[in-house]
């Protein structure tokens, strides 16, 4: 599975982006807050993605951050949001401000997104109070969790990543893997982050 890229920005359109790395064009689908975050053709570029395979299509979706990346997972869990509502969403707003909709259950500030009407939003603002728990995205920057801050675009962020495939919730993935960071250290390895990770969060 490719979890990030990190290449040189070769061309974009509205919802698109193709990295070359090392002479290879991904195209990766974004966001429109992403596509501004990536800047001009030749800039140099990080996307964190997220591989979406189905019967009849296989695309990667780009990201600046795990925290964005980790939202739009929760998002296309909800029924009736798929990829391109979810862009939207996240075009609409910042990982912050879906946050704190979602908190407070503000579904009015999410059916600002194109494609997103009331019944929708309520649905979104609903599943994801819950599931988000005590999630929070201080910055592109990294993830904010109670209890713990995971670094962003690094071991950590994909150990996270590591987590939530195999089943945990976000929260829990994050917390997991932030007490084996403050066990192992600032240096420690993917595969050792992933192993003592599992046994807090099974723990």
């Amino acid at each position: 599975m490719i979890a990030k890229l990190t290449g040189i920005l070769d061309d974009f359109g509205p919802d698109w982006a193709v990295i070359d790395v090392n002479g290879v064009g991904y195209m990766v689908f974004c966001s429109a807050r992403t596509l501004q975050a990536f800047g001009v053709r030749g800039d140099r570029v990080t996307a964190h993605t997220e591989m979406q395979v189905s019967e009849t299509d296989m695309r990667l979706i780009g990201f600046t951050s795990a925290g964005e990346r980790a939202w739009f997972r929760l998002l296309t869990h909800v029924q009736g949001v798929g990829s391109k509502v979810a862009l939207a969403i996240l075009s609409a707003l910042t990982v912050e401000e879906l946050q704190k909709a979602c908190a407070q259950g503000d579904s009015a500030m999410v059916a600002r997104a194109n494609g997103v009407g009331p019944k929708l939003a309520a649905r979104i603002v609903n599943e994801l109070k819950d599931k988000a728990g005590g999630m929070a995205f201080s910055s592109p920057s990294g993830v904010a969790v109670a209890g713990g801050s995971v670094p962003d675009g690094n071991a950590s962020a994909d150990a996270v990543s590591a987590l939530q495939n195999l089943g945990f919730k976000p929260a829990v993935a994050a917390q997991a893997v932030t007490l084996a960071v403050e066990e192992l250290g600032e240096e420690a390895g993917l595969n050792a982050l992933i192993r003592v990770a599992l046994k807090k969060a099974a723990g």
